[in-house]
């Protein structure tokens, strides 16, 4: 059968449209990222900026050395917290068996932008989903401007679980606009995000469910593990993998351990709607609007935990997108902090040491890992300061533990992966300071621009891996899927370019 189709009258288009846009922003402009800085943020930095600079000029010698105890602090801290992802077991969320008559109605939300090279795996790996279809309401969300993907959306064949939702033109054009549109239109009291180029385990679903049937009304949301299915494919993905295992495998689950909150990952999170609703949903002027949900969620008193089953998704495979994509991210988690450390006074200890050991060492690490790494080599030959042996050996053992932490999250994953790739991470961290540095120019000139990953290099694997864990296991078959003519859907894969 062909797609079947939203329809909204223009009138109700508009106005849907421009709630999904600014709702947030009215019902509370400081928690939103359309705000900017405040006033006050603006001169902490530029008086920090100039202390720092004047202080730096007349006592080199002293900045380097309160550089060197701060940057020590930071990374005992850092190196405490990998080692105890290591060291204790993950965590995940509670579950409690349901019955298909007791599961609730879900509404998958898959926003997708330019994607007719990868609809038709989308599409495939959705409808692969072990969960009742009456109880499934699958919302493929297209933007109005984008014909080609709508075109290729209408030829394919879809079954009763599956509608179209399109966005009117609007800004900013970004993903969590295109939610915060679509959501009007769901019928679940769960709500699911995919991305375009998901593939998710088949009982994600059942246990997102479970998982949030066993917790009160105070659990908001669970998130599941996220990887890629073409880690392989280069010495970039495979670097990507290790980083993503640390993050869904060790990282996520301790902070759920430990009661604090999580910075979501822009997909494969299941929300209780009634708690999504409450926080006003997404914000469409932050670019990474999952993470900033995440702690405006814990700001409210809810909470979020890990599920199991896992998600893979592809991976940049060469610089030039990394990039672009990694820099988008930074900018988005600078806009995060902003807005949650407005009113630092209102937000719990907890969620300030979360955001610290996540978003803000992320922004830090890569703002200053290569610039410290250059200073330290450059700076014993002026004889201003030498880089004392104690950094060093506080640097390597940083280094060690982020190695360590990825080869047990790998492997956590069911994921395969080469000691050479490991003894490689340190090549990897500094990659992200040239990110940074645009996530920065771009905050000041085109803060809201949302950065396109462009997607269909690589395909799923079609089938399913031996290993008897649901969390480990790699891909669902995904059969193949039917045009609206009855014929079978042409892959609409580009040549792979050169970046």
């Amino acid at each position: 059968m062909r797609a079947v189709e939203r329809l909204v009258p223009h009138r109700l288009a508009d106005s849907f449209a421009d709630h999904a846009a600014n709702g947030l922003f009215r019902q509370s402009p400081e928690a939103s990222a359309r705000a900017g800085l405040t006033v006050s943020q603006k001169k902490l930095i530029l008086l920090a900026g100039f202390m720092l600079v004047a202080t730096g000029l007349i006592w080199p010698a002293i900045v380097w050395a309160s550089v060197q105890i701060a940057a020590a602090l930071f990374f005992t801290l850092l190196i405490l917290f990998r080692l105890a992802a290591v060291i204790l077991p993950p965590r995940l969320a509670p579950s409690r068996r349901l019955d298909d008559a007791d599961l609730p109605v879900i509404t998958l939300l898959a926003p997708v932008f330019r994607e007719t090279a990868i609809l038709d795996q989308l599409m495939r790996a959705l409808g692969a989903i072990d969960y009742p279809p009456a109880r499934l309401d699958i919302k493929i969300i297209l933007e109005e401007g984008d014909a080609g993907t709508i075109r290729t959306a209408r030829q394919l064949a879809f079954d009763s679980r599956f509608e179209l939702v399109i966005v009117p033109p609007g800004v900013p054009q970004t993903k969590p606009r295109a939610l915060n549109y679509a959501l009007r239109f769901a019928r679940g009291d769960i709500i699911s995000v995919y991305d375009a180029e998901d593939v998710p385990h088949p009982a994600q679903l059942r246990a997102a469910a479970e998982a949030l049937a066993a917790g009160d009304e105070r659990l908001a949301c669970v998130q599941a593990p996220l990887n890629w299915y073409n880690d392989r494919k280069s010495w970039l993905t495979r670097q990507f993998a290790l980083e993503y295992a640390v993050q869904f495998q060790a990282i996520l689950p301790l902070l759920t351990r430990w009661g604090m909150p999580l910075p979501l990952g822009g997909t494969s999170n299941h929300f209780r709607r009634s708690a999504l609703e409450a926080a006003g949903g997404w914000d469409a002027y932050n670019v990474t609007e999952d993470a900033d949900l995440g702690f405006r969620l814990a700001r409210m008193g809810y909470r979020s935990e890990v599920i199991a089953p896992q998600t893979l998704e592809e991976a940049p495979e060469t610089l030039a997108p990394w990039v672009k994509q990694r820099s988008r991210w930074l900018k988005g988690f600078l806009q995060t902090l902003a807005v949650h450390w407005r009113s630092p006074a209102r937000l719990p200890v907890k969620a300030h040491l979360s955001l610290m050991l996540t978003i803000g060492a992320a922004c830090l690490s890569a703002m200053l890992h290569l610039p410290l790494l250059l200073l330290a080599a450059l700076l014993p030959l002026t004889g201003i300061a030498d880089f004392h042996a104690p950094a060093a050996g506080l640097l390597l053992c940083g280094y060690a533990a982020n190695m360590l932490c990825a080869g047990i999250a790998i492997r956590r994953a069911g994921m395969r992966t080469r000691l050479i790739d490991i003894l490689r991470m340190p090549l990897y961290w500094p990659l992200q300071t040239a990110a940074a540095f645009k996530a920065m120019a771009e905050l000041r000139t085109n803060p809201y621009f949302w950065a396109k990953t462009e997607h269909g290099f690589s395909r799923a694997p079609e089938t399913e891996c031996p290993s008897p864990s649901p969390s480990s296991c790699r891909s669902s078959p995904l059969p193949p899927l039917p045009s609206a003519h009855g014929r079978p859907a042409t892959s609409r894969i580009r040549p792979k370019v050169r970046a």
